[in-house]
């Protein structure tokens, strides 16, 4: 069971192919014609809407401590909420270049944009695996 980015990464490392990851961080918000009790449970921290707000791609050794990807959120000045994780395996001993991760990148943020999170892995400000529920 993967509850933080460290165990992701540790994960990753005993795949038998190098990987590389997909992150999408995005910041909650809430939509202008929310009713008072969508506004009320957005101020409890429940609900909103998730707005994809920096996507990139890494090998784990780019980043091999949350620390690192965060700081790097942070040089962009954009804020976040959550970051979303995939993981792309690689290929005769090396990782999916960015290239090769284009696509699926842009598959990943529209993905979310339209609430289909399922299928990835959704981490706090501090690494830590989150609920959605």
């Amino acid at each position: 069971m993967i509850s933080s980015y460290q165990d992701l990464v540790q994960a990753s490392r005993k795949e038998p192919e190098p990987q590389r990851f997909l992150f999408v961080f995005c910041k909650a918000e809430l939509p202008d014609d929310a009713s008072a009790a969508e506004r009320a449970a957005f101020e409890r921290g429940e609900g909103g809407a998730l707005t994809p707000v920096i996507c990139v791609d890494k090998t784990p050794d780019e980043v091999p401590y949350f620390d690192v990807l965060a700081e790097e959120s942070r040089a962009t000045g954009q804020d976040w909420d959550m970051v979303f994780v995939a993981a792309m395996s690689g290929r005769g001993g090396h990782a999916p270049s960015s290239d090769e991760a284009q696509q699926p990148l842009t598959m990943m943020v529209e993905s979310i944009r339209m609430g289909h999170l399922g299928n990835y892995l959704p981490l706090n400000k501090a690494g830590h695996a989150i609920s959605l529920d």
